[in-house]
């Protein structure tokens, strides 16, 4: 099924936030999917591929950027913050349902990593969605802190407290790197977190590897597993069963607290399931998934 893409804009508390959206050509009015890219990552790192994917189904898929990210607007640049970032899920998502050419009364949402936390604490607060996909999704702040042990944690918390230092002085945030060798200071710095990241970063991006440190204070206290019970939709899990930085044990947890949890479970690693034989697997699942529950 052909398709078009083009930019669009939307407002979240006041900064201008960017997006594609997705329109199906021969579908008047189809559901529509909603999509995020993980922690500190930009919508054009790989995210394409599964928008393409569903788009084919018949399906519109709108993807954004966060405020302070990609193509969209705010400062300080590379801002990490769960409940700046649920905001943004909330002002897209009123955005998409009075646009004239989807069907608002189907919206579906899509999170990875990160952002698949978001979608489930978004969904147990909005009965109006039709059906949420979370792959290798963020779910529980406490289980991911201890894979890390407690060296990193003191490193990460006296990090954290020099950048809110920084805030209270009016000074420019003090960032850490997002990823790095296992042997340096990152948010994630697991052997393979390095060199998956930097597979789904485009040629021409002009993203940075640093973010404000702050998240690190608060990123242990985000639980979304805690709202499962509240997502009354569909909701798909992907696991990977060799994930270095989320526990596949916890997202197991979260599908079977999800009233209609569903999960699948790929032999991989948290970055494997952007491309290659993992991407395939996951994105078939996925939009059938979607299909399924936004035009059955």
């Amino acid at each position: 099924m052909g398709f078009t893409r083009k930019d669009v804009d939307f407002f979240s508390r006041g900064t201008r936030c960017g997006a594609w959206l997705y329109l199906p050509e021969g579908t008047k009015r189809p559901p529509v999917v909603v999509m995020a890219h993980g922690f500190a990552a930009e919508k054009t790192f790989g995210l394409d591929a599964f928008a393409q994917r569903f788009v084919a189904r018949g399906i519109a898929v709108f993807v954004f950027d966060y405020r302070n990210f990609g193509a969209s607007e705010g400062s300080p640049r590379n801002l990490v913050d769960y409940r700046r970032h649920i905001a943004d899920w909330q002002a897209a998502i009123e955005f998409v349902r009075e646009l004239p050419q989807v069907d608002g009364r189907r919206t579906a949402l899509w999170g990875s990593s990160f952002s698949g936390g978001h979608v489930i604490m978004i969904a147990a607060a909005d009965p109006k969605i039709r059906a949420v996909v979370a792959q290798v999704p963020f779910v529980d702040g406490l289980a991911s802190a201890g894979t890390f042990g407690p060296s990193f944690i003191l490193k990460a918390t006296i990090k954290g407290l020099r950048d809110l230092m920084c805030i209270m002085t009016f000074r420019e945030p003090y960032t850490v790197p997002v990823v790095g060798a296992p042997d340096k200071f990152a948010v994630m710095n697991t052997p393979d977190a390095m060199p998956g990241f930097l597979a789904i970063l485009p040629k021409d991006t002009t993203w940075k590897n640093e973010c404000p440190a702050r998240i690190l204070l608060t990123v242990t206290m985000y639980r979304p597993i805690r709202r499962a019970k509240r997502v009354s939709c569909p909701l798909l899990l992907v696991a990977a069963k060799r994930d270095s930085l989320i526990p596949a044990a916890s997202v197991k947890k979260t599908a079977a607290r999800a009233p209609k949890g569903e999960l699948m479970e790929l032999d991989i690693g948290h970055f494997e399931i952007y491309t290659g034989k993992a991407f395939e697997k996951a994105v078939d699942r996925e939009a059938e998934f979607l299909e399924k529950y936004l035009n059955g």
